[in-house]
């Protein structure tokens, strides 16, 4: 593989790096001349991982695993997701960043998180949870990237134009709401870490008739930014108040949030290893 030399170079912590679109995430990470950490739970399925990567061990669900797999990094790509069930959304999908932000303390790290297309439709109780964990990184005050990409690799052969959407109303709960390759969302994850363009930005990724771009600053670039505290993306519908959140919910966006602006604690102590 050969590196990108134009790339500004980091230390990635790829959270998911066996997953699907996470060992495509270290690929493209290392391709681009970065120094890849890829988080696994197991190292018998790291096999797959391409050998400049470093594998660190670290259970998502257990913050007391996260803390050396995070130390130093310059970035970190969640590139996971749970699928329907919402017990598993809530440990996964939001425990998971609420984890790896309390072991961080409010050092910042430029955040790349995938999410999913349709993440504010209210009728599954997943998509809170995931929604939920976008809020974690908005509250965190890092400099992020939060994708919500559509249906993966239904693309036909020539759909392969990018196309971000905002404001999160394809809601059919099927490939009708857009369509993307897992190739592709990886590259997106990484390009946005260098990109100023990319800063406080929050998407839907899908793809259409076309060849793909060749620079991503175009898709980035044309993006409204989310206002600074925002719960939400800047163009979401506002169906999940906040003061209707559970309260253990809003107690560890708060304290998220306290981390962010150099408080000494968060709300939870660290012998709650979620």
């Amino acid at each position: 593989m050969t590196a990108d030399v134009k790339a500004p170079r980091m230390t990635v912590l790829v959270v998911g790096a066996t997953g699907s679109v996470g060992h495509l995430v270290v690929n493209v990470a290392v391709r681009k001349g970065h120094t890849v950490r890829a988080l696994v739970r197991d190292p018998r399925k790291a096999g797959g991982l391409v050998s400049e990567a470093t594998i660190v061990l670290g259970e998502l669900t257990r913050r007391d695993t996260l803390a050396t797999a995070a130390d130093g990094v310059d970035a970190i790509v969640f590139a996971y997701g749970s699928y329907g069930n919402t017990a598993q959304a809530e440990r996964v999908d939001y425990g998971a960043v609420h984890n790896v932000f309390t072991v961080l303390r409010g050092r910042a790290v430029r955040i790349a998180l995938m999410t999913a297309i349709g993440v504010t439709d209210r009728r599954t109780g997943a998509h809170d949870w995931k929604r939920r964990g976008e809020r974690l990184v908005r509250m965190s005050g890092m400099p992020y990237t939060i994708v919500r990409p559509g249906w993966f690799d239904y693309n036909k052969p020539d759909e392969q134009r990018l196309v971000a959407l905002r404001g999160d109303r394809r809601q059919a709960g099927n490939p009708s709401d857009g369509v993307v390759a897992r190739r592709q969302i990886a590259e997106v994850l990484v390009a946005s870490l260098t990109s100023d363009g990319a800063l406080r930005k929050t998407f839907e990724l899908v793809a259409t008739h076309g060849p793909a771009q060749q620079d991503l600053e175009g898709l980035f670039a044309a993006l409204d930014p989310d206002p600074a505290d925002a719960l939400d993306a800047v163009h979401d519908i506002a169906n999940m108040p906040l003061a209707q959140e559970p309260q253990q919910v809003r107690n560890e966006l708060h304290g998220i949030q306290a981390l962010a602006v150099g408080h000494p604690q968060a709300s939870h102590s660290e012998g709650d290893h979620r």
